[in-house]
């Protein structure tokens, strides 16, 4: 039998130093977010149409729970999420392409893509805004 026998198969959480990598963290950070909008994203998109669905009283209801300061912490929240989601998508399909698969092209497009959440997301709550006022 080789040396290697009592090595691991596939590298798991115990292997990686994930306070000193980058892309472990947005993979797992990737894989929760992709739960978080399936599952809370699409309980508040059901709750909210159902409201309106159901009458002005029930609408008015959860407009009200989504316009207040815990409502609105959830939405901006739900908005960095899907917008982590996207652009670590997009990231991942670059990589499908083969280009920037290399460890500076992987830390490069991990900087790239947390700079577009944030500018995705705040040009998304200040068109938000604009059009609210």
């Amino acid at each position: 039998m080789s040396p290697s026998h009592d090595r691991p198969l596939s590298p798991h959480l115990q292997v990686y130093k994930l306070h000193t990598k980058i892309a472990p963290l947005l993979s797992i950070a990737h894989r929760l977010t992709g739960v978080a909008l399936a599952f809370l994203g699409t309980l508040f998109l059901i709750y909210w149409l159902g409201a309106a669905a159901y009458g002005p009283e029930a609408f008015a209801t959860a407009q009200a729970i989504f316009s207040s300061p815990l409502g609105i912490l959830m939405l901006f929240g739900w908005t960095v999420v899907l917008f982590y989601h996207l652009a670590n998508g997009v990231r991942h399909l670059v990589w499908d392409t083969g280009c920037q698969v290399s460890n500076e092209g992987v830390r490069r497009t991990a900087y790239m893509m947390m700079g577009s959440v944030l500018g995705l997301t705040v040009l998304a709550w200040v068109i938000g805004l604009i059009v609210a006022l």
